[in-house]
C-alpha cells in the first residue's frame, strides 16, 4: 500500500498538493497539525479498490444497488470530520451482496483502522525520540520534571514557553529557568501577620485522613500565643467519626478554648452570632470523600452561614496527582482562599501536590510535617518547596522512566492533544 505523506501550512494548501499528487480520488487516512502547518497521510483510491475480492456470481441474478455518491479530495475541504468520511466511503466502496461480503468489508475497515493508528503513533514517537536530538534542554526540563511528580501538562506548558537563547541551548540554564518559573508561579502566603492578626472565621476543609483536626491544633496554638485562649474558638462539624468530637474537645482542653459542635446550617449561623465577640473562630469540618455528592451540601453550608467564612483546603501531600486534582475540583465549587499540605513528611515527592497548587492557582499557607502540637507547622516557603521537589527525585525509583520509555510513554498524548486542536481549528 502506497501511504503519502503530505506537509503544508494550511489544510487548503495541503488538499492542492494532494489532488496533485494522488488525483482527486485519493483517500485521506488521517491529518493534524505539526510544526509549521498540516500534516495529511492519504493513499490513492486505486489501493483501496484492490482490497475488495471480486464479485463471485450468484445463481440468482439480483438487481444493482443504486449507484451512491462518492466524495474525492476536494470534498474533504468543507468536510468536518474526513475520518468519518473515510470509512463511510469505504463502506460505499467495498459493500458485498453476501453475509460473507459484509464480514469481509468489516475486516478491511478494521484493519485500516489499525494501520492509522499504529503510523499515528510512529510518528509521535519519532517525534519524541528526536527531541532529545533537536531539543536537548527541552527534552531535559521534561525529563526532570516528570521524574520529579509534576503532570505532563504542566511540563508541556513549560516546555512551550521556554525562551530561545541560552535557556534553550544550554542544559543547565534550561534548568534554571524551569525552577526560577516554577517558583513564580506558586503562590505561597509570605507572613502570617495578616492572618493571625486579622481574624475571621477560617474553616479547614478536605477529604478523610487529610489531617484536618490536627492542623487545626496546631493554627488554634498559634492563635493563642499571639492573642490568647479567650478570643479563639473552635468549632466542629464532624459528628459522624468516633471520636472525632472527642479529639478536638481534648486539643480544645489542653489550649484552654472552648469548643462547639454544629450539625447544619442553622447551627452555624445561630454558633458564629454567639461568638461574634471572639477574635477567631476555627472551624474543622466533617472528611469525606471527594466523589460525595455531601461535599456540595458542606461548601453550601458555610456559604449560607449569613457570616464570611474562610475556607482552607487540605491537601495530602501523599496522594497521586490525579486525586489531588479531582480533591481540588470537588471543593473549589464556591472558591477557596488557600490550601494547607498536609503530610509532607511523608510524601515522597512534593511534585504533586506542588503541580495541584499552581495549575489551580491556590495559595500555599501552611506546611503541616508531623502530628506535634504546635511545632509541626511550617510557613509554607517557595525555594524550600522546588528545591524539595526535585531534591527527592532518585534513580532507584521503580517508577523512574528511561528516555526511550519516557518517548514511548508521551507519544500517545501530543497526538491527541494536536488532533484536539485540529479540530477545533
Amino acid at each position: 500500500m502506497n501511504v503519502k505523506r503530505i506537509v503544508a501550512k494550511t489544510s487548503r494548501e495541503a488538499m492542492r498538493q494532494l489532488r496533485e499528487v494522488l488525483g482527486p480520488d485519493a483517500v485521506i487516512l488521517s491529518n493534524r497539525a505539526v510544526e509549521g502547518g498540516v500534516e495529511v497521510l492519504a493513499i490513492p483510491a486505486e489501493d483501496i479498490a484492490a482490497m475488495a475480492p471480486p464479485v463471485v456470481d450468484m445463481p440468482t441474478p439480483r438487481p444493482a444497488p443504486a449507484p451512491m455518491p462518492r466524495e474525492t479530495a476536494a470534498d474533504l475541504q468543507s468536510e468536518p470530520n474526513p475520518e468519518v468520511s473515510f470509512k463511510r466511503r469505504l463502506v460505499e466502496r467495498v459493500a458485498l451482496p453476501s453475509e460473507d461480503g459484509a464480514q469481509l468489508a468489516k475486516s478491511v475497515i478494521s484493519e485500516i483502522k489499525m494501520m492509522q493508528s499504529r503510523l499515528e503513533n510512529q510518528l509521535a514517537d519519532l517525534a519524541w525520540r528526536d527531541l532529545p536530538g533537536r531539543d536537548p534542554s527541552g527534552a531535559t526540563l521534561m525529563r526532570y520534571m516528570l521524574a520529579a511528580g509534576f503532570s505532563a501538562t504542566l511540563a508541556r506548558e513549560l516546555l512551550d514557553s521556554l525562551p530561545r537563547g541560552e535557556a534553550r541551548s544550554d542544559t543547565e540554564q534550561a534548568q534554571t529557568w524551569m525552577r526560577n518559573t516554577l517558583m513564580k508561579r506558586l503562590q505561597v502566603m509570605q507572613n502570617e501577620t495578616d492572618m493571625l492578626d486579622g481574624g475571621g472565621v477560617f474553616a479547614l476543609m478536605g477529604p478523610t485522613g487529610a489531617g484536618k483536626t490536627t492542623t487545626t491544633a496546631k493554627l488554634a496554638a498559634r492563635f493563642v500565643v499571639r492573642h490568647g485562649a479567650a478570643k479563639l474558638a473552635l468549632l466542629t462539624t464532624d459528628s459522624y467519626r468516633i471520636g472525632g468530637h472527642e479529639q478536638l474537645r481534648i486539643y480544645g482542653k489542653i489550649l484552654g478554648v472552648t469548643v462547639h459542635a454544629v450539625r447544619d446550617a442553622a447551627d452555624l449561623r445561630i454558633a458564629l452570632k454567639e461568638l461574634r465577640n471572639k477574635h477567631t473562630v476555627l472551624i474543622d469540618t466533617v472528611g469525606m470523600s471527594q466523589r460525595d455528592q455531601a461535599v456540595a451540601e458542606q461548601v453550601e453550608m458555610l456559604c449560607q452561614a449569613e457570616h464570611p467564612i474562610k475556607r482552607l483546603l487540605l491537601l495530602n501531600a501523599t496522594s497521586h496527582g490525579d486525586t489531588l486534582d479531582e480533591v481540588v475540583r470537588a471543593y473549589q465549587s464556591r472558591g477557596l482562599d488557600g490550601c494547607i499540605l498536609s503530610k509532607v513528611d511523608e510524601a515522597a515527592s512534593l511534585g504533586p501536590a506542588l503541580d495541584c497548587a499552581i495549575r489551580h492557582q491556590l495559595n500555599v499557607h501552611y506546611l503541616a510535617t508531623g502530628q506535634r502540637v504546635p511545632e509541626d507547622l511550617h510557613l509554607a516557603n517557595r525555594q524550600y518547596l522546588i528545591h524539595r521537589a526535585f531534591k527527592t527525585r532518585t534513580l532507584s525509583s521503580p517508577w523512574q522512566l528511561d528516555d526511550s520509555e519516557l518517548a514511548f510513554a508521551l507519544s500517545s498524548q501530543p497526538t491527541q492533544h494536536r488532533e484536539s486542536a485540529v479540530s477545533h481549528g
